[in-house]
């Protein structure tokens, strides 16, 4: 049997190749089709809200780029510096993008169900948070 670090590395990989290629035909990555998520959930969201919220998933660089992109291909503008909001066409390309993500959601959880899945959850947020506490303090 392989390292539990093997199969995140691995399942992480496919996660994102996956999820990339699906939103390739909607113009977005995985990291971008995230910071929407995060701006939809959070109107007029500063630019440092994002960034924090989704560290876990990417550094600042890749994080700013993403940004940068939502803004420059419509879905996203700025109501004041530093701030982002969904324009109201990003809104509803979101919400096409929606029936998408579900599928392959579906996809990606075939097989699983919905009692392991919510276990697989919550052993690696306890490994993290074990990890984080003895590094000295919880990170994102």
């Amino acid at each position: 049997m392989k390292p539990i670090g093997y199969w995140l590395n691995r399942t992480d990989k496919a996660l994102t190749r996956s999820m990339d290629g699906m939103l390739e035909e909607f113009g977005l990555t995985r990291i971008t089709w995230q910071v929407l998520n995060v701006v939809h959930d959070t109107p007029k969201t500063a630019d440092a809200d994002v960034l924090s919220t989704l560290a876990a998933n990417a550094g600042t660089a890749t994080l700013a780029r993403a940004v940068d992109t939502a803004v420059a291909d419509g879905w996203a503008s700025r109501p004041a510096p530093g701030l982002l909001t969904l324009t109201p066409d990003g809104r509803r390309r979101l919400a096409g993008v929606a029936a998408r993500v579900d599928a392959f959601r579906e996809l990606a959880t075939a097989g699983v169900s919905p009692e392991e899945y919510r276990t697989a959850v919550r052993v690696l947020e306890r490994m993290s948070r074990n990890l984080e506490e003895a590094e000295g303090g919880v990170r994102p």
